[in-house]
Order: C-alpha cells, then sequence, then structure tokens
C-alpha cells in the first residue's frame, strides 16, 4: 500500500492505497444527465500510462507517423499532450485537498476535467489533482504525477490475490441493471474485448457459442465478420475445462492486468475478470428463491429491453491503439464505425 503527499510541502493528500488494473471502463462517456458511481473501489488507486489534460492537438495537426510512435495506430479527434502517467482514484480516498471549480462551456452538472487541475494542497496552494464528477463520466480524482510524491505505506505489502481467491470472493457483475438496461461496465468492457478479438481473429469469421455470450458478442460480430464461421471462440480460465477453441476468452486479473494463460495454442483474448466471472460460472446459475410471506418465490430474472451494443467510443478508442488496426480489412471496420455517429449493426 502506498499514500500520495505533496511534493510541495509533503502535506498527505491521499489516504493509504493500493493499486489495481486500469479498467476498461475508464475513459467511458455515457449518456448527457446520467450521474455514474465512483470508477474505483475504495482504498484502490490506478496509473493511465497516456498523457491526459491539455494541451490537445488535432490528428491532422499531430499526423501519422507521430501518432504511432505514441501508439496510436489510426484518426483519432484529437491527441492529448499533456502530463503521462495520471494517478486514479476514488474521491473519497482524497485528504487535505481544496476545490477551485473553473465554469466550463461543456460541463454540465459538475466538472469534467477539461480545464486542468481543479484540486489545490490544502497546505501550499498548489494544484495537484483533477477532480472529474459531471454526468456521463465516472466519478474519479486524477493526481497530477508531478505535483505529488509516492510514500510506502507502514506495515507489509499484501500480494496479489490468486485465481482461487479471486474466484472465491468476487461474483461477477450481473449483465442487466434493474432497469433492463444493460449494465454500462459489461457495455465498456465488451467493447474492449472485441476489439482484441477481431485483432486476434485475422479477419475470419468467428462462431460465437449460444447463451450470454451469442448475445452480447454474436450480434455484432455477424455484422462485422459475415459469412461462415470459420473459428471458433470459447472461454477459458481458472476453473474451466480446456476447451477446443481457435480463441479463447481469458480473464484479466483486476489487480495485476495480467491475462490469464492457459497451455495450448489456442489466441488469447482479454475479458474482465468481472464479466468473465458471470459468464463462466453466473450465467446458467439456477434461481434463487426468495422469502415473501409464507411462500418462497423464485427471482425473476433481468431481461434487456434491447439488443446488445458493446460500447463504441471505447471499442473504437482500443483499436485505435491495437496495431493490427493498420490492417486493410480492419481498418475498414474502424473507418465503418467511426464514420458514422451512433453506428448500429442493425
Amino acid at each position: 500500500m502506498e499514500l500520495f503527499a505533496c511534493a510541495g510541502c509533503d502535506t498527505p493528500l491521499t489516504t493509504e492505497v493500493t493499486q489495481v488494473a486500469l479498467p476498461g471502463h475508464t475513459h467511458q462517456v455515457w449518456g448527457n444527465g446520467v450521474p455514474l458511481p465512483a470508477l474505483l473501489e475504495a482504498g484502490t488507486y490506478v496509473v493511465d500510462p497516456e498523457p491526459s489534460g491539455p494541451p490537445w492537438r488535432r490528428w491532422a495537426e499531430v499526423g501519422a507517423a507521430e501518432a504511432a510512435a505514441r501508439g496510436v495506430f489510426a484518426p483519432v479527434y484529437s491527441l492529448s499532450f499533456g502530463v503521462p502517467g495520471t494517478i486514479g482514484l476514488a474521491p473519497g480516498d482524497t485528504r487535505n485537498t481544496v476545490l477551485v471549480p473553473e465554469p466550463s462551456g461543456d460541463a454540465c452538472c459538475g466538472q469534467d476535467g477539461r480545464d486542468g487541475p481543479n484540486l489545490f494542497c490544502a497546505g501550499c496552494h498548489r494544484p495537484v489533482a483533477t477532480r472529474i464528477d459531471d454526468c456521463s463520466y465516472w466519478q474519479v480524482v486524477w493526481l497530477v504525477p508531478d505535483a505529488v510524491r509516492r510514500l510506502p505505506a507502514p506495515g507489509p505489502a499484501e500480494p496479489p490475490a490468486d485465481w482461487p481467491t479471486l474466484l472465491r470472493e468476487r461474483e461477477g457483475i450481473p449483465p442487466v441493471e434493474p432497469s433492463g438496461m444493460w449494465d454500462r461496465r459489461w457495455e465498456a468492457e465488451l467493447g474492449v474485448t472485441l476489439a482484441h478479438l477481431l485483432a486476434a481473429c485475422a479477419g475470419a469469421p468467428v462462431g460465437v457459442p449460444e447463451g450470454l455470450l451469442a448475445d452480447t458478442l454474436g450480434r455484432v460480430l455477424t455484422v462485422l465478420l459475415p459469412g461462415s464461421p470459420e473459428k471458433t471462440l470459447a472461454l477459458a480460465g481458472p476453473g474451466l475445462p480446456a476447451p477446443d477453441a481457435d480463441l479463447v476468452l481469458v480473464p484479466r486479473h483486476p489487480q495485476t492486468g495480467e491475462t490469464w494463460s492457459p497451455p495450448g495454442e489456442a489466441t488469447l483474448v482479454p475479458l474482465a475478470a468481472d464479466v468473465w466471472i458471470h459468464l463462466a460460472f453466473q450465467q446458467n446459475r439456477p434461481l434463487v428463491p426468495t422469502i415473501k410471506g409464507d411462500l418462497p418465490e423464485a427471482e425473476p430474472p433481468r431481461l434487456p429491453y434491447s439488443f446488445f451494443l458493446p460500447d463504441t467510443r471505447v471499442f473504437l478508442r482500443t483499436l485505435a491503439r491495437l496495431p493490427a488496426v493498420r490492417e486493410p480489412w480492419l481498418r475498414a471496420i474502424y473507418d465503418r464505425v467511426s464514420g458514422v455517429p451512433c453506428w448500429r449493426p442493425w
């Protein structure tokens, strides 16, 4: 565990926190006027390796060669030339900071962070972080790397949980909210996975097993890669038998970010652990009776009111950062999806 202090006056700025992997929905923007909860669990932090915040430069100004050197291989609206390595944590884990909100023409209900740091050290009044809490954004505080110092917390460091421990302690994320809407994290995380899956399949149509996986990825894969399936897809990971498939969806460790690696020659496609756990162990679980009065009643399943669509912004953001997008067939998919506002496969 660590804590972060002001680099100017050593005032502690956070409580003790433990590093975890950057979630796939970190940069998700979802629905105007929709409040989103905290991006991270209390007591955790992440490091975003990419530059963030102002100044911004348009793609035409940056150019393909300079963008590729930065790890972006397809056109995007703009690129940040701010400081890389910002440190994200839950807003409740900050200490000794003062919010100085700046007016923003794009913000609606709070702070969207586009104008730079808005949290100042209470000790020396240096700008140290940016709080984001506007609607449509996951709530998070981003510490400015150059403005803070990382200090070790007292006591021994706890090692990351192994997979048996994670499977015992985590139940996964249900795909559908009580309102009937698909869970926003599923939309984002499967947007990440779809990008990696397209890069891995080399343009061959992919057959998806029936069930929730077909309901979420199957429809969009049929549109993007039409034709008779040439490659097969299956789940693989801890606690599952080894599948006979060309492509396997494997969990990404929520603390380390490392992808589970099984034996065999199948091509690995990463998937967020909490989504993978539900697909692997929860989707066919019998309904659990609940007690109402004297009679047990089965809790009805949550059914979505629309077809599933992976988050297109997250999908495009991920795909633009995969070198495989330079392949003509995959670049054509990228251009097709990015060229239509609110793209839908149906």
